[in-house]
């Protein structure tokens, strides 16, 4: 159940590019964690965010109206391994230079990997950890 955050200038991206954008990178991150083939649990518990910000809300120490990108990922405990991350963060970067119609958007664009504490993972009152994982994808293996 990993969630993606995409924080961004409002115009930096067109204005059609949230759907295909919230797809390729939750596509990416399921590849990364080594899912082939994605199911109703993996496609609807990933939940990826797109936060248009007003150009003057993203900032570098060097200036104003930053053209950067931040992408936060966050999963659950070991869940990336380190091939799985190098994917992911090459992948994901090359998505928003792409929506971007940028390729020089790739300098500028960075990725957070974060893990969620060991049941740290909170999804319809249930507080998840390894043990709450492993029952929720033995549930779904028996369907």
């Amino acid at each position: 159940m990993p969630m993606i955050d995409v924080y961004a200038s409002a115009d930096l991206f067109p204005a059609d590019a949230d759907r295909p954008l919230a797809e390729e990178l939750t596509a990416a991150l399921l590849r990364a964690e080594g899912v082939t083939q994605p199911g109703p649990t993996h496609l609807n518990n990933t939940g990826a965010y797109i936060h248009r910000m007003p150009p003057t809300a993203v900032n570098t120490a060097a200036g104003g109206s930053a053209r950067t990108v931040r992408v936060q990922v966050l999963t659950p405990p070991g869940v990336l391994n380190r091939e799985g991350q190098r994917q992911l963060v090459a992948d994901a970067t090359a998505i928003v230079a792409k929506h971007a119609g940028d390729p020089s958007q790739a300098q500028r664009t960075w990725v957070l990997l974060t893990e969620g504490a060991e049941g740290g993972w909170g999804i319809a009152g249930t507080a998840f950890g390894r043990e709450e994982f492993a029952a929720l994808a033995a549930r779904a293996a028996a369907r």
